[in-house]
């Protein structure tokens, strides 16, 4: 089978791969020329994805796999196209931002075959494949959904990282706009695609027909709101925990050993692609989802709340050396997308903290490109806030950072141990 891929990113490139490993040819679409040019000679373009290297040097050297700039080469000889092309939300509006995609969507039309499948795999306001993508390929093809061409949605239910492993042990989930389409889209990721058993799932791993498209795209915001709105109630509950004198962990890990309760984990911020955004995706079509928008505020306002416990503890921070640790999102992955670094940042600046920040994953030039001071290890500061859960933090000591007058941990991973002299505020534990 011939199949393109659109946008060779994080998700796109391991999905390329994936597809061609199962013995089918790709070419994949990206408009950063830079990027198409590391994929031909079979080098991964970013870190951090585990066996992506050596699979795509060896589909590249096999001619199963390759990368353009160009739709005009690869849409009209592909019997499926799937698009993972990144949408964005408006920071002010909170409205999806369909720029990007809008702009594929038409390059795409500009060059469809009669026959051929498209699958939309980036996540979606409810209503968006049928509202949106169905009436604007059909007007710039001139081909007519469901009899000239199939339109489906597939969300991805990937994490950066552990994208093949991912792919095989979750569910894939389709939804068409008719029984045709939903039955090739079914039967091309059927092929594609291999699923771990999975005797703990209601319906056996792999290809879950949905229904319909509006069912797939509902299901995709539905599983990251749900951890969105847990995160934020266990936020709530840290919040909460510190005011009356009790941690929160202990009261989490009691409530979840039954298994009714499920109680994700307190932060100093909620980062990533997926779960500060899709919330507001879904409130984009649904406005009277007040716990969604009430947990997305309580957790976009988690860096400040920590920084405001830094000056109840300290007073004014004004002039204060204090040292962000992780320009991250989260632990392990090069990645800044909504990182709390940035509301964490500016909320310090705000008070007139001298902010510097360190990541074990970043050189200095690549966080003075963001923006920031960067830190060494060892130069003086007063206040040290943990913002990114790196497994590099979790044996840090006050000696490595002289002068230090309190540790603030956004991520509970330093050792209380080991900080034994010097104050430690962590969220939900005012006994630490």
């Amino acid at each position: 089978m011939r199949i393109a891929v659109v946008a060779m990113g994080k998700i796109g490139l391991p999905l390329a791969v994936a597809f061609a490993s199962a013995g089918h040819e790709v070419i994949g679409v990206e408009i950063n020329a830079d990027t198409v040019a590391t994929i031909n000679e079979g080098r991964e373009p970013f870190p951090g994805e585990a066996e992506l290297g050596e699979r795509l040097s060896k589909l590249v050297a096999e001619g199963r796999l390759r990368a353009t700039t160009d739709y005009a080469e690869a849409i009209p000889t592909a019997e499926a196209v799937v698009l993972v092309v990144p949408l964005f939300v408006d920071d002010k509006s909170g409205e999806p931002d369909f720029a990007w995609m809008d702009s594929a969507t038409r390059s795409l039309a500009q060059h469809l075959k009669p026959g051929t499948l498209v699958s939309y795999e980036t996540t979606l306001p409810v209503g968006t494949t049928r509202g949106r993508w169905k009436p604007m390929i059909e007007e710039i093809s001139g081909l007519q959904e469901g009899r000239d061409f199939h339109l489906v949605f597939s969300p991805e239910r990937v994490l950066t990282g552990r994208v093949f492993a991912d792919l095989r042990r979750y569910p894939k989930l389709v939804g068409g706009l008719s029984e045709a389409g939903t039955k090739a889209a079914k039967e091309f990721y059927e092929a594609v695609l291999e699923f771990d058993e999975r005797p703990d799932l209601p319906h056996p791993n792999g290809v879950w027909d949905m229904g319909s498209a509006e069912a797939a795209e509902m299901a995709k915001l539905a599983e990251t709101t749900y951890r969105d709105v847990n995160i934020g109630l266990a936020n709530q509950f840290a919040v909460y925990a510190d005011k009356v004198g009790l941690d929160v962990q202990k009261v989490i890990e009691a409530c979840n050993s039954q298994p009714y309760s499920h109680i994700h984990q307190p932060g100093i911020a909620v980062g990533g692609h997926c779960i500060p955004v899709y919330p507001r995706l879904y409130l984009s079509t649904d406005s009277q989802a007040t716990i969604v928008r009430t947990a997305r505020e309580f957790n976009a306002a988690m860096p400040e709340y920590v920084v405001s416990r830094v000056e109840d503890f300290l007073g004014s921070i004004e002039g204060l050396r204090v040292v962000v640790l992780g320009a991250a999102y989260r632990g392990g992955v090069k990645e800044t997308a909504f990182s709390g670094v940035f509301p964490t940042v500016a909320a310090l600046e705000s008070r007139g903290a001298k902010v510097s920040v360190h990541d074990p994953m970043y050189t200095s030039q690549e966080l003075e490109g963001y923006g920031f001071s960067a830190h060494v290890l060892g130069d003086e500061v007063d206040v040290v806030i943990v913002q990114t859960d790196h497994g590099e933090y979790r044996d840090l000591t006050p000696a490595q950072f002289p002068g230090i007058r309190l540790l603030a941990d956004g991520r509970r991973v330093t050792k209380r141990d080991l900080w034994k002299g010097i104050p430690r505020i962590v969220i939900g534990d005012s006994v630490a």
